[in-house]
C-alpha cells in the first residue's frame, strides 16, 4: 500500500531536520544529540545553599556538554535537548521529593519572564518538567520586570530580583519545591521562596537542572561537596 503524500512529506522534513542538525553537546554533525555525549548526561548532584540559606539540590555543573545543550535549548530553541536534560532534572528532583518525610510536596517551577517567554514560546522550567514527566503547579508569577541577571554579582542580583515575584494563590502551610533550571548565586530562589512564604506556603527545597561553576566551587569549598 502506497505511503500517503502527508507522511512522505513529513518524513523527508524529519530526515532534512535530522541531516541539518549538529549535536547539540560536540557539533557532530547530523544528529541531535550523539551517543557519546547522552552517555555524559547524568546525574552528579550538588548540595548547595542560596544567600538566604535554602537548601537546593543541582543535578549537574553547569560546564562541559550539560551547558552545551541548555545553552542551545534556551538560546538556540532546540527544544529536543529539553528530553535528555529533563530525564537527569527529574532523577534529581524524585529523589529530593522522596527525601521529604512529612508530606509530598508540590513542584513549583521558578516563573519565565513575558518577555523571555515571548522570544522562546515556551518556559524553560516548565518544559524541562515535562520532559521529565512530572506534574508541577504555577504558583508564581512575574510581577515586575527585573534586568538581566548575566554580568551582575551576587549583591545585584539579590537586588534586582527583590520583590519581582508574587504568588498567583493562597496557600495552607502546604510544602513546596521550587524548580528552576540554572542556579547562578541562588538570588532567583531566594525571591520565589520569600514570595511563596509571604502566601502561606512552606517551601523545603529547591531543584535546579544545573549550578554554575562559580556557585558550585564556592559550596564545594565550603561544604566539602565535591564535585563530580
Amino acid at each position: 500500500m502506497p505511503m500517503p503524500s502527508t507522511i512522505r512529506v513529513a518524513c523527508a522534513e524529519i530526515l532534512a531536520l535530522l541531516l541539518a542538525a549538529t549535536c547539540a553537546g560536540c557539533d557532530q554533525p547530523e544528529t541531535m544529540l550523539c551517543e557519546a555525549c547522552r552517555r555524559q548526561l547524568v546525574p552528579a548532584p550538588l548540595e548547595l545553599r542560596t544567600p538566604a540559606g535554602l537548601r537546593v539540590r543541582a543535578a549537574v555543573p553547569f560546564e562541559a556538554v550539560a551547558a552545551r545543550c541548555i545553552r542551545r535549548m534556551k538560546d538556540s530553541g532546540e527544544t529536543m535537548a529539553a528530553r535528555p536534560l529533563g530525564a537527569v532534572l527529574g532523577d534529581v528532583l524524585r529523589a529530593e521529593r522522596g527525601a521529604q518525610t512529612r508530606s509530598r510536596p508540590l513542584v513549583a517551577p521558578i516563573p519565565t519572564s513575558r518577555h523571555s517567554f515571548r522570544a522562546r514560546g515556551y518556559r524553560v522550567p516548565e518544559l524541562l518538567l515535562r520532559r521529565a514527566g512530572e506534574q508541577s503547579e504555577r504558583l508564581l508569577s512575574v510581577s515586575r520586570r527585573s534586568a538581566d541577571q548575566r554580568g551582575l554579582d551576587a549583591d545585584q542580583r539579590i537586588a534586582n530580583v527583590r520583590a519581582s515575584m508574587r504568588a498567583r494563590r493562597q496557600g495552607s502551610g502546604q510544602a513546596v519545591m521550587l524548580v528552576d533550571d540554572v542556579m547562578t548565586t541562588g538570588a532567583t530562589f531566594d525571591e520565589g521562596a520569600r514570595a511563596l512564604r509571604a502566601a502561606g506556603f512552606h517551601v523545603v527545597a529547591g531543584v535546579a537542572l544545573a549550578a554554575t561553576p562559580r556557585h558550585s566551587e564556592r559550596n564545594a569549598n565550603a561544604s566539602g561537596t565535591r564535585r563530580k
